[in-house]
C-alpha cells in the first residue's frame, strides 16, 4: 500500500526528464530538483510497516484471523485505536493479556516518531515534526478555531511539484506516505485533543482559516478538549500523486467509528495543483470531500513557472476540472492563490481570474487569497496590503465569493508553503 499507482506515466517538465531523488535513509532527497522538474512517480523505498489504519474492516478481520486469533478481535483492535484512541496494550484490557502485546505489534506498529512541537498563536497552534520508519521527516500542523479545530496533513515526504516559492517543493520528494502513516497524523492530533493539549482559540480569526473551505460542514462547533472536525490535505505533499493512500486515508478517517475515525467528507479538503485526471477520479469516488485548486496565475505565461505541473495541465485545463468537480459532487470549490508582490498580483490578472471563473457560472466556487508566507533565501515577498485589498475587490466585482486566508502558524513556518520538516 505505498500508494504509487498514480496516473501518471513519470517525470515532466522543462528541467531533466530523470527520477533520481531516491535520497537514502535518511531526511531528504540527495538533491533538489533542477527549476520546472517535476517528479510524478514517487521514488521507490522499503514499505512502512502493515499497520491496521492501511486495511479495511474486511482486512482486519482476515489479518487477525491470520495470526491465529478469533476475527472479532479486529473490531476490539479498531475501537481502541479509533474511538478510544490508544495503542497502549496495557489500556486494552477487553483483550486476553497474552495475546495484547502480539496483537499490538502486529496491527498497531509505531508509524510517527515525533522530532519536535512547537506552538504558535497563544497555544492554539501546534506544528509536529515527524521521523517516519525509515528516517524521512515530515510536518502536521493542529490549529484551534473558535468553531472548530483542523489539522493540516502530509500526503508524502518532500513533493515533487517543485512549485518555487513552496519550501515543501524545493526540497523534492522523498517518497509517498502510506494509508496508515496519513491517518495516524489526524489520530495523533485527536489523542493530543482529547488531552487537552491545545486550549481554546479567541480572537484568532483574522481571515479565512484552514478548514473554511468546508462549506456546510455538519460537524458541530469546538469548544474545549474534544475531537478534530476539520483535516486538510495541505501539509507536505501533492496527495492527488499518491492517489491510493490519500484516498485510503479519507475513508478510514470517513468511517463511522469504530471502522474509522467518523469524521464527515464535507470537513475534509483535497488540495491539488491541478493534476486533472487525478481531479475527475476523485469526482467519481463518491465522496463529498471538497477540492482547493492551488492556482497562483490565472495566464499559462506565468503559472508555467510558478506551477510547473501547468506545463502539463494548462490554466484552463484545471478550471474546467474543478468545475466538473462541483458538477458531479455539488461541493463549491476552493481557489488557493497566494499573492506574491509584483509577481501575480497585478489588477488585470485579479480580472483574468474573475472573467474565467464567472465564465462558468455562479456558486461553484470561492477564491482564498493567501499573503504569501517568507520561506528561506525566497527571492519573493507578500503583496502589500493595498494591492491585496485591490485583487480581492477586482475578484468580488465579477461576483466571485473572495476572502483573504489568515497565515496562521507563519512564525513557527507552519503555514501554507511552509512545512518543510526544517525545524528537525
Amino acid at each position: 500500500m505505498d500508494g504509487t499507482d498514480g496516473p501518471f506515466a513519470g517525470p515532466v517538465g522543462r528541467g531533466p526528464s530523470t527520477c533520481e531523488n531516491r535520497g537514502t535513509m535518511s531526511d531528504a532527497p540527495s538533491s533538489r530538483p533542477a527549476p520546472g522538474q517535476l517528479t510524478l512517480v514517487a521514488p521507490r523505498r522499503g514499505k512502512p510497516p502493515r499497520h491496521l489504519a492501511d486495511l479495511t474492516v474486511e482486512e482486519r478481520r482476515e489479518a487477525v484471523a491470520a495470526l491465529g486469533h478469533p476475527a472479532f478481535r479486529a473490531n476490539q483492535l479498531s475501537t481502541h485505536y479509533f474511538e478510544r484512541l490508544v495503542d497502549s496494550p496495557e489500556q486494552m484490557t477487553d483483550l486476553p493479556q497474552a495475546v495484547r502485546d502480539d496483537l499490538v505489534a502486529d496491527l498497531l506498529p509505531p508509524l510517527l516518531g515525533p522530532v519536535r512541537s512547537i506552538t504558535a498563536d497563544e497555544g492554539a497552534t501546534v506544528k509536529q515534526v515527524w521521523r517516519l520508519f525509515d528516517g524521512a521527516l515530515v510536518e502536521s500542523v493542529l490549529m484551534r478555531y473558535p468553531n472548530r479545530v483542523t489539522v493540516c496533513i502530509s500526503s508524502q515526504a518532500g513533493c515533487g511539484m517543485n512549485c518555487p516559492f513552496c519550501a515543501t517543493g524545493q526540497e523534492g520528494l522523498t517518497r509517498n506516505m502510506s494509508t496508515g502513516e496519513i491517518v495516524e497524523q489526524v489520530v495523533a492530533a485527536a489523542r493530543m485533543l482529547r488531552h487537552g493539549g491545545l486550549p481554546e482559540a479567541r480572537g484568532l480569526d483574522g481571515g479565512a482559516g484552514l478548514g473554511d473551505e468546508a462549506e456546510g460542514s455538519d460537524e458541530p462547533a469546538v469548544r474545549g478538549p474534544a475531537r478534530v472536525s476539520n483535516v486538510v490535505f495541505m501539509g507536505m505533499g501533492e496527495a492527488l500523486a499518491n492517489y491510493k493512500a490519500a484516498i485510503g486515508a479519507i475513508r478510514r478517517l470517513t468511517e463511522p467509528a469504530p471502522s474509522g475515525l467518523g469524521i464527515s467528507a464535507r470537513g475534509i479538503t483535497m488540495s491539488t495543483v491541478g493534476l486533472v485526471p487525478g481531479i475527475d477520479r476523485l469526482a467519481a469516488e463518491g465522496i463529498p470531500v471538497t477540492l482547493a485548486l492551488s492556482l497562483h496565475a490565472p495566464d499559462d505565461e506565468l503559472r508555467d513557472e510558478l506551477v510547473p505541473i501547468n506545463t502539463r495541465f494548462k490554466v484552463d485545463e484545471a478550471i474546467d476540472a474543478a468545475h466538473r468537480y462541483y458538477e458531479t459532487t455539488g461541493r463549491r470549490v476552493s481557489i488557493e492563490y497566494a499573492l506574491i508582490r509584483d509577481i501575480n498580483d497585478q489588477a488585470w490578472r485579479a480580472d483574468l481570474l474573475g472573467e474565467k471563473l464567472a465564465a462558468r457560472g455562479r456558486g461553484w466556487v470561492h477564491v482564498n487569497p493567501i499573503p504569501l508566507n517568507p520561506t528561506p533565501g525566497s527571492k519573493w515577498t507578500a503583496s502589500r496590503r493595498g494591492v491585496e485589498q485591490q485583487f480581492v475587490e477586482r475578484l468580488r466585482a465579477h461576483g466571485i465569493p473572495t476572502t483573504v486566508r489568515d497565515t496562521r502558524g507563519s512564525e513557527i513556518d507552519g503555514a501554507c508553503g511552509q512545512l518543510a520538516a526544517s525545524t528537525a
